[in-house]
């Protein structure tokens, strides 16, 4: 199963890095609108393996018949590794790029909010906010656990939606010939 897990997951790992370095490239860097959607779907795309996985298991290695936990316990090892991935890519493109993300991240923060209006204390708030955000987000003990915190609680719900439904040895079944 540890090899299922680490094959698994490297390929949900650049599934999901590969798109985050070209759109980092292509952007120089800078947050573009609806990044953020972009990069969920692409992490859903990728964690569409943890499903696969789990139901090749089931039906090749197991008979046909997962438990929830056995199901679980694959699919959270495969999002880890998958998300280890998304992090050594993200810190390769910080170090490879030059990129300051987080300025940049800042800037596009408080031009959205003057857009929207926002009073002078409330910019002068957001931006000493921003700046304390920059100096913790330059801090790789914080920036690396933010980076797996973005992208590993979304395979827990896919691994916990995939061994849900696939302890049910009705659902998808093998179809033999």
């Amino acid at each position: 199963m540890l090899r299922k897990i680490v094959s698994y997951g490297l390929l949900a790992g650049l599934v999901v890095a590969v798109p985050l370095c070209v759109l980092v490239v292509a952007t120089h860097g800078r947050p573009v609108p609806y990044g953020e959607w972009i990069g969920y779907a692409t992490m859903l795309l990728a964690f569409s393996l943890v499903f696969v996985a789990v139901k090749r298991h089931r039906d090749h290695a197991r008979g046909g018949v997962i438990g929830f936990w056995p199901a679980l316990g694959l699919g959270l090892g495969i999002s880890a590794v998958a998300s280890l991935v998304y992090v050594l890519a993200w810190e390769a493109l910080l170090a490879f790029t030059g990129i300051d993300f987080a300025a940049g991240y800042a800037e596009l923060l408080i031009e959205q909010r003057k857009a929207a209006g926002a009073s002078a204390e409330a910019l002068a708030k957001l931006s000493a906010d921003m700046q304390a955000f920059k100096a913790e987000y330059a801090n790789p003990l914080v920036r690396l656990p933010m980076t797996f915190a973005e992208i590993f609680p979304v395979g827990v719900l896919v691994s916990l939606a995939a061994a849900g439904l696939l302890r049910n040895r009705r659902f998808l079944p093998l179809r033999r010939m």
